[in-house]
């Protein structure tokens, strides 16, 4: 899956996205009913943005959107762990304006946002200057995170 994307799989199956910049992957995961889904956001409010018909783009209502999918695929909301990925500073920039730094504004909307719907976060891979590329596994709720020249782990 892409950008601004979202999907859900049930075990054995697993979702892939590409290259998380500055944007934040979003695992979520039912263990008891063997359920999991992504997101990959690359905005971390979607009231900061007239254009936001695309809910999968923006941290606040992507997750909300992928909670529902995952609802009606089967998941219970309260058996939902999170696990979180991105939110790089691509680039360096000589300012100390925040404003600049998506992929930081990104990491804390979504914390806000899983602390408000009383999601815990079990595991992240977030910051850096790189990218990466994830695998979140439905079988076991494993999330693969690639990057170059900082490895493979599983969180």
């Amino acid at each position: 899956m892409g950008m601004a994307d979202l999907n859900t799989v049930k075990a054995p199956g697993i979702l892939t996205t590409l290259g998380l910049g500055s944007c934040v992957g979003i695992a979520l995961y039912d263990k008891t009913n063997k359920i999991a889904g992504l997101v990959h956001a690359m905005l971390p409010s979607s009231k900061e943005i007239r254009n936001n018909e695309n809910k999968a783009k923006f941290v606040d209502t992507g997750i909300e959107l992928l909670i529902e999918k995952m609802v009606r695929e089967g998941a219970k909301k309260s058996n939902l762990t999170a696990k979180i990925t991105g939110g790089s500073q691509m680039f360096s920039f000589n300012s100390s304006s925040n404003i600049l730094n998506i992929g930081e504004r990104n990491v804390i909307a979504t914390k806000k946002k899983l602390q408000e719907l009383k999601i815990r976060i079990i595991s992240e891979d977030t910051g850096g200057n790189y990218g990466r590329t994830i695998e979140l596994n439905a079988e076991d709720g494993s999330l693969l995170v690639k990057t170059i020249g900082h490895g493979i782990k599983i969180i």
